[in-house]
């Protein structure tokens, strides 16, 4: 193969646009976009406030490390908490979180 015809191979500017269907149901829409854009450190903040902390963290972002960021300095999780106990504390514990379906039909 030519190098012409790899660098035409890797060379991909179609764009695949979302149905309705989809965007209609997405979990974030385009305004969540636009808030992240226009302040950043507030939307994580949002964000983050989704999630049960064990210690609040005291500052989103730190750059002070250039070109490495911490996130949620000061912040401690309990990530088994965050994916299990507290679905469990909101009354989904009878709820069936994963259903795996292996080969040939093992559950």
């Amino acid at each position: 193969m030519s190098n012409e015809a790899l660098s035409n191979l890797l060379t991909e500017s179609r764009t695949f646009p979302p149905s309705e269907d989809f965007t209609a149901n997405a979990n974030e829409k385009a305004e969540s976009y636009l808030r992240a854009d226009s302040d950043r450190e507030a939307f994580w903040a949002e964000q983050a406030e989704r999630l049960s902390w064990d210690t609040k963290w005291s500052r989103v972002v730190d750059w002070s490390g250039a070109p490495f960021a911490k996130w949620f300095v000061g912040g401690k999780l309990n990530v088994a908490y965050n994916c299990v106990d507290r679905h469990v504390e909101a009354g989904h514990g009878e709820q069936v979180a994963i259903h795996w379906v292996g080969e040939p039909g093992d559950t």
